[in-house]
């Protein structure tokens, strides 16, 4: 379905900006205000890496005096955007443009298509700690060899790896989702009774669709006056190899 944008209102879909905060720890809105304005075109983007065959757009957003008032911290964010075949990579940077340090957490929100999220699973996570949103922040060690789904989730898992695979069996397609300077991984998928307190989401649309976030949570990031911060994320597909009936994740995570 098509969700309908009022702002301030968030949106479910694409790739969510959680800045200045990721969940509700702090002293922004929930998930800060970056995702509920709009960006302006940055006519003067910083020279990053060449980005051979991509099409690119850099994007600014700039604090306003209503900004202000609810996180009192001038700064500046920007969002390179680019695409290439299978590839869309995310390069955010904030910079502080305040005269005093601040601090922030930062979160990219990929809303992943997946075709049946009870055939779906993650590797990358397993033997990680993670904080369960649904359990008040409980910190809980992952036992699985791989997640899958069969029920509501909410976690933010902690200092997880620069590679996570998001295997959809049915597509016989995998996410691989690679990101540096954001170190923890969120996790989140509504099913079935949250899903009908979503505004703009469809009862059953929580079947094909899996958020894997790049964050940066536990450890906030902070900068002194003309600091700039970098992540890196970049999400690709590839086509799932099976073997007796499974996909080897070594050769997902470690190109093996």
């Amino acid at each position: 379905g098509q969700a309908i944008w009022k702002p301030p209102k968030a949106i479910r879909g694409g790739i969510p900006v959680f800045f200045p905060q990721f969940g509700n720890l702090g002293t922004s809105e929930r998930n800060g205000f970056a995702r509920n304005k709009f960006w302006t075109i940055d006519s003067d983007p910083s020279p990053l890496p060449p980005s051979n065959n991509h099409s690119s757009v850099d994007l600014l957003l700039k604090s306003t005096d209503e900004d202000l008032k609810i996180w009192p911290r001038s700064f500046e964010l920007r969002l390179r955007v680019s695409l290439s075949a299978g590839k869309l990579t995310l390069i955010p940077r904030v910079r502080n443009t305040d005269t005093k340090p601040f601090s922030f957490t930062f979160a990219l929100r990929n809303y992943l298509s997946v075709s049946d999220i009870s055939e779906v699973r993650v590797e990358g996570l397993e033997t990680l700690d993670y904080l369960d949103n649904l359990m008040r922040r409980e910190r809980f060690t992952e036992q699985a060899d791989a997640i899958t789904f069969d029920g509501e989730v909410d976690r933010i898992y902690l200092s997880s790896p620069q590679k996570i695979a998001i295997i959809d069996h049915e597509k016989k397609r995998t996410f691989v989702l690679r990101k540096d300077g954001m170190p923890d991984a969120g996790m989140w998928n509504p099913w079935d009774k949250r899903a009908k307190t979503v505004p703009d989401l469809g009862y059953e649309d929580y079947k094909t669709m899996l958020c894997v976030d790049s964050a940066v949570t536990e450890t906030p990031i902070v900068l002194k006056p003309l600091e700039e911060w970098k992540g890196y994320q970049e999400l690709s597909t590839v086509s799932s190899s099976y073997c007796s009936g499974q996909l080897d994740p070594r050769k997902v995570l470690y190109g093996f």
